[in-house]
């Protein structure tokens, strides 16, 4: 036993994160720690580390087991990145992998916020511990460390708990997964993909549990109606029993209703982003973009990949305008209005309140256009008078996405979509962008966020050019690890060459499992209308869809099989 917690709670201001949770990490599990934002995720990693005492219940700690802990914000001592990481093969191997190689004599007061948590995690990793703690490790990282990341925790043995929302991580590395939720946790055995099934049988049981206690309900009620002289003879007891089981309500949501993203926008001309020789020499005479030339149009979903510092967010600083390219030019069309959702939140005033982010510099905060957006985004209770410094690091994500959507773009630049937000957002996030009608440029690590939201994937290699991915993300990964940069040159033209079989069965893919959400959607509100126009209308539509899908799955059959 490494640790164990024992009917561990913890308060918050105006309301308990977790109660009566029980927890035992032995040697060699892997446990991932899921729930939305703010139900206790990075707090119980504090309580398990000893940073924090609960509230109520113990816990107790093997003797003489070491832990080595990655906060979301870590604090590094005042010294060089060398001094921080140590001497040890361990340590350089961490820090080369991480792409902090050319850091390692820097004072840690000239990194990055970025650059701070990779030092930190090459930290931990070289530290000799038996159990580990993670706090979203993959925020800040590229596709290769996180890669290196994968292999590193398959190898260690001691005690693992780790908070992601990295889907493919949790799921190739947990045996174990805790979920909080309303204050109340859920221990799945399995990885990630067991935690969901096991998540849908809950709410299954959760549902017919409350379906059985309504009739039951019903058969009480019509009881105690059954006239004033059978009433008096009723034993108190079973009045008391009926009348609790009639006023009795289904356990509250953990948030009020559905995230609602905004699909409002301008419309959108034929011109989008043309990128034409674009090229950028940083100050120091890197090169991080060179001769980068592509046309993007109408509802493209456009995926950049590459290392730490290949140029992926400088290329989304040129289109927003924010940066002006050494040479090239990029030329915007005349409707596009964008919408820039960059990875560190830079945009908030950190002194202001939610309300006033919301109302933003021109109105007065508090109307109720702003009260109903804030309730949407999940902004109730006490958030809409609290600080963007006092929120957490998915409620701030959260907020900037709120803002954002509120200026109605057509263009969005997403910079590290992903980061901080918790599982149900991003799912929510990915079905917003499957139907909303603009373009956006995705520059992600997530690799399921990636494979479920764009239809072409550009990567840039350490040279700064820019191709297009025939395969998958994996094989990049294997061509950009084991081979030089040189195999990994090239350009696009702004005529590209013609979908490889690989990349049109990941576009059906994408297609049947769009079209499938369409039609249980529609069969679900053809089912609930009285209306017979309203009815045939959406049963036409339905039939489209059906034929539409079946085309799709005989396409993606044909390809599948070499037919």
């Amino acid at each position: 036993m490494l640790v164990d917690l024992e009917r561990v709670g913890v308060l918050a201001a105006d309301r308990p994160l977790f109660t009566d949770l029980s927890l035992t990490v032995h040697h060699g599990d892997r446990i991932g720690v899921v729930g939305i934002n703010g139900t206790g995720k990075s707090t119980l990693l504090r309580v398990i580390t000893g940073d924090l005492e609960p509230n109520s219940g113990v816990v107790r700690r093997g003797r003489g087991v070491r832990i080595a802990a990655l906060t979301q914000q870590p604090s590094l001592p005042a010294t060089t990145v060398r001094e921080v990481i140590g001497a040890s093969w361990e340590a350089e191997a961490a820090i080369d992998r991480l792409s902090m190689t050319d850091a390692l004599d820097l004072h840690v007061t000239q990194l990055s916020g970025g650059q701070a948590k990779r030092v930190a995690l090459a930290q931990v990793v070289a530290a000799e511990s038996e159990l580990l703690i993670l706090d979203e490790p993959t925020n800040h990282l590229d596709l290769a460390g996180i890669s290196w990341l994968e292999q590193w925790l398959a190898n260690y043995r001691g005690g693992l708990v780790i908070v992601s929302h990295d889907r493919y991580l949790l799921d190739r590395v947990t045996t174990k997964m805790l979920e909080l939720d309303r204050a109340s946790s859920f221990l799945h055995h399995g990885g990630y993909s067991s935690y969901l099934e096991a998540k849908a049988r809950r709410e299954e049981l959760s549902a017919s549990a409350e379906a059985t206690r309504r009739n039951l309900a019903k058969t009480e009620l019509a009881w105690l109606r059954r006239g004033a002289k059978a009433r008096t003879r009723k034993p108190q007891a079973r009045i008391d029993a009926a009348l609790a089981l009639i006023e009795g309500r289904p356990e509250a949501s953990a948030r009020p209703g559905d995230l609602e993203l905004i699909a409002a926008m301008p419309r959108l001309g034929r011109q989008v982003v043309d990128l034409l020789g674009v090229s950028v020499t940083l100050p120091g005479g890197k090169t991080v973009l060179s001769g980068v030339s592509r046309q993007i149009g109408q509802a493209e979903r456009i995926g950049i990949i590459g290392l730490n510092g290949a140029g992926k967010s400088t290329l989304l600083d040129c289109i927003a305008g924010r940066r002006t390219p050494t040479a090239g030019s990029v030329t915007l069309g005349t409707t596009v209005v964008v919408g820039y959702y960059d990875q560190h939140g830079t945009e908030l005033n950190p002194s202001l309140r939610v309300r006033e982010v919301v109302a933003g510099p021109h109105r007065p905060p508090g109307s109720p256009e702003d009260l109903s957006l804030m309730q949407r985004f999940w902004f109730t209770g006490n958030l809409p008078f609290t600080s963007v410094r006092d929120l957490s690091g998915g409620e701030r994500r959260r907020l900037q996405l709120l803002a954002l959507l509120a200026t109605q773009p057509n263009v969005l630049l997403l910079d590290e979509p992903t980061n901080d937000l918790d599982l149900e957002t991003l799912r929510t996030l990915e079905e917003f962008l499957d139907t909303w009608p603009g373009t956006a440029f995705i520059v992600s690590h997530d690799r399921a966020f990636l494979e479920r939201t764009c239809e072409v994937l550009l990567a840039l290699n350490d040279q700064g050019h820019m191709i297009e991915l025939s395969g998958d993300i994996d094989g990049w990964l294997k061509t950009t690890t084991s081979q030089t940069p040189s195999t990994m040159r090239g350009t696009t033209s702004p005529t590209s060459d013609r979908p490889s079989s690989n990349k049109r069965l990941r576009e059906l893919e994408k297609l049947i499992a769009k079209l499938e959400r369409q039609y249980t959607k529609l069969s679900e509100q053809l089912l609930s209308t009285t209306d017979r126009d309203e009815s045939k209308s959406r049963g036409d539509e339905l039939k489209r869809i059906r034929q539409e899908l079946d085309l799709a799955e005989l396409e993606w059959l044909e390809l599948a099989t070499g037919e």
